[in-house]
């Protein structure tokens, strides 16, 4: 489903504006309709953000006869940005308390802005990609507070192949912790 989502926001917003879609994450925000933080490179390699709302829009059709008088109901959805900022102004991303499974997260430019993302892996992704188009369109590392480092930056040991690894990671630590469960304790003292 997200990548039909990809591709009809790159086809209808950002193509146009002669923009690649990098990353989107949904995220949820007061009006009504869906909401998407992007992540999107122009030709001129400068990098934005933007909030996109996606407005659901019913309209009837009539059929193709003359003598049919019945309507076809179509729905289409229209993307338009609300928000938007260069990668230039962000100068803190704040992950409010990395020791809470809190989706929610602060992007500071000349004013906070509160992001909360559907789940907490949505919002390491996106954080994931503001790490990394920063490194390699601004050259300067973006600063980071309150945010599981290991989640952000794999250790060499793990590439940097996205929520899989994490995956991998945690299941791995649990079934060291069975096996230590499981292994006999000596009750002689």
């Amino acid at each position: 489903m997200s990548s039909l989502l990809r591709e009809e926001m790159q086809r209808v917003l950002f193509r146009p504006a002669k923009q690649r879609l990098v990353e989107f994450i949904e995220i949820e925000e007061p009006p009504y309709g869906r909401h998407f933080l992007c992540v999107s490179v122009a030709k001129n390699k400068v990098v934005q953000l933007s909030i996109v709302q996606c407005q659901i829009i019913k309209s009837s059709l009539k059929s193709g006869s003359k003598r049919s008088h019945t309507k076809r109901s179509s729905i289409q959805e229209c993307y338009r940005r609300t928000e938007t900022w260069s990668l230039h102004d962000l100068t803190l991303v704040d992950g409010r308390d990395p020791d809470v499974d809190d989706p929610c997260f602060l992007l500071h430019f000349d004013k906070v802005r509160v992001v909360t993302a559907n789940s907490c892996s949505a919002k390491y992704s996106m954080v994931r990609a503001l790490v990394a188009l920063s490194d390699q369109h601004c050259q300067r590392s973006l600063k980071l507070r309150n945010f599981d480092w290991a989640y952000i930056k794999p250790t060499s040991f793990y590439s940097n192949r996205g929520d899989c690894i994490v995956l991998s990671q945690i299941c791995f630590y649990a079934f060291n912790l069975v096996c230590l469960s499981m292994c006999p304790v000596p009750l002689d003292a």
